[in-house]
C-alpha cells in the first residue's frame, strides 16, 4: 500500500471515528430524552467503537488491523443502523440485519486480535 493510500485509510477511519464519537453523543441525549428501545444501545456501540477507528487511522498499523477496523465499520453500521430503523422507522433494515452486523462485529475484533500475531516484516 502506498503512503498516500495508506493515509487515506487513515483519514477515513479517523472520519468515521469522529462520526461514530458525535452520533453516539447525539443518540445519548435522544435516549435520555425521547426513549426508544434501541436507541441507547445503539449509541453505547457507537460510542464504545470510536476510539477504535481513530486509533487506528492515527496509528495506522498492519493491513490486517485496517481490515479488522473496516469489518468492524461495516458491521456497526448494520447493527447500529438496524435497531435506529427499529424505533425511528418502525422496521429493521433488511432481515437479519442487526445479527449480520453484530457477527461481522466479532469478527471484525477477532481479525483486530489476529494482526497482533502477525510478525512485522523487515526491509
Amino acid at each position: 500500500m502506498s503512503t498516500d493510500e495508506h493515509a487515506a485509510g487513515g483519514r477515513i477511519l479517523i472520519f468515521a471515528g469522529g462520526l461514530c464519537g458525535a452520533t453516539g453523543v447525539a443518540l445519548s441525549a435522544a435516549a435520555a430524552h425521547l426513549g426508544g428501545a434501541f436507541v441507547g444501545t445503539a449509541a453505547s456501540f457507537l460510542l464504545m467503537h470510536a476510539p477504535v477507528f481513530l486509533a487506528v487511522g492515527l496509528l495506522g498499523g498492519n493491513s490486517i488491523l485496517r481490515s479488522g477496523s473496516l469489518i468492524l465499520l461495516v458491521g456497526l453500521l448494520l447493527f447500529s443502523g438496524d435497531l435506529l430503523a427499529r424505533d425511528f422507522l418502525g422496521s429493521r433494515l433488511f432481515p437479519m440485519s442487526a445479527p449480520i452486523g453484530g457477527t461481522l462485529l466479532i469478527g471484525g475484533w477477532l481479525v483486530m486480535a489476529t494482526s497482533a500475531l502477525v510478525r512485522p516484516r523487515r526491509h
